[in-house]
């Protein structure tokens, strides 16, 4: 492998990183890799059920579950970046990641993060468009225009993806840089890199700032007139079946934003890195495994299609 040598400097670009990971005692690894396996294995069981469910089910052929469909892929795409290599580090006590594997990394994991964001965005309008305007819903929310909402949502996952991965292309490591968590951070990144870090920080917040806003905003107002409109509704029966068909979106968004905050917007510590090590594990492996567990759990649609589908496969 070719190594560039910083000008000046006996310095070499850094081929590896080294991912700290966690604890190095053999029976907590141990307790470590089991809970992690078992977590990724309902992860991937989960989610593909639920796309083969909201597929071979006629009664889940709409846009609520269009939209749940490919979110079920993206959380099945994000735990798969991040966990099997947690746990080949786990098992075999490799921590080294080559630079290629990180920037591979950084690159998928922005773009599908992003992807989400907009995926819960486009669900938040899609509730709001059902609640407040039910007979232009079919109108509203129409095969096409559906197709183009999650098109642009992977096409923006895409574009931060790209620009992420640009930004970092331009930064210098020096030697083997180590970080303590379990896979490739951005912004752990940029705090180890020996070189001019204005361009990767300018882009990592401009993104945070133009792709992460208003898919929040989105949620927000969707969800403020989604509430005006419950408590205009008269009867107790009509606004808990109307706070009933938000209700399992609503519990994924406070999961992921919730999870997502707390790793990024807290300020770091000397004293907080365990949490933040925590949180990251709760916002890249447990989150994707949630989402099909809350929607299985608290949907009646969902648990209708899967009594119907039982049956026919018994008869």
């Amino acid at each position: 492998t070719h190594i560039e040598r910083m000008a000046g400097s006996n310095c070499t670009q850094a081929t590896e990183f080294i991912l700290a990971g966690f604890t190095e005692a053999p029976a907590t690894q141990l307790a470590q890799f089991l809970l992690f396996l078992l977590t990724y294995l309902v992860t991937i069981l989960g989610n593909l059920g639920m796309i083969a469910l909201i597929r071979a089910s006629p009664l889940l052929h709409s846009p609520m579950y269009y939209f749940l469909g490919n979110l079920a892929f993206v959380n099945l795409c994000s735990s798969t970046i991040i966990t099997p290599r947690m746990l080949a580090g786990i098992l075999l006590g490799e921590k080294g990641i080559t630079y290629a594997g990180c920037m591979a990394q950084v690159f998928t994991f922005d773009l599908f993060g992003v992807a989400e964001s907009f995926l819960l965005a486009t669900m938040a309008y899609d509730r709001y468009v059902a609640v407040c305007h039910p007979l232009l819903y079919p109108l509203v929310m129409s095969p096409e225009r559906c197709s183009r909402l999650v098109t642009g949502s992977y096409l923006l996952g895409l574009a931060n993806g790209v620009g992420q991965t640009i930004g970092m292309a331009s930064l210098f490591f020096c030697g083997s840089g180590a970080m303590d968590l379990f896979f490739c951070d951005i912004s752990l990144l940029i705090s180890l890199s020996t070189s001019e870090t204005t361009l990767s920080i300018v882009i990592l917040r401009t993104s945070s700032s133009l792709l992460g806003v208003p898919s929040i905003l989105v949620i927000l107002v969707s969800y403020v007139a989604i509430i005006c409109t419950i408590l205009g509704i008269g009867s107790a029966e009509g606004q808990r079946k109307a706070f009933s068909t938000c209700a399992s979106h609503l519990t994924t968004v406070t999961t992921f934003y919730g999870a997502s905050m707390f790793m990024y917007l807290i300020p770091r510590s000397e004293t907080s890195r365990g949490g933040e090590k925590w949180a990251a594990v709760f916002y890249t492996v447990v989150t994707p495994m949630l989402n099909p567990l809350i929607y299985g759990l608290r949907n009646q649609e969902v648990k209708e299609a899967w009594r119907r589908l039982r049956k026919i496969k018994c008869a």
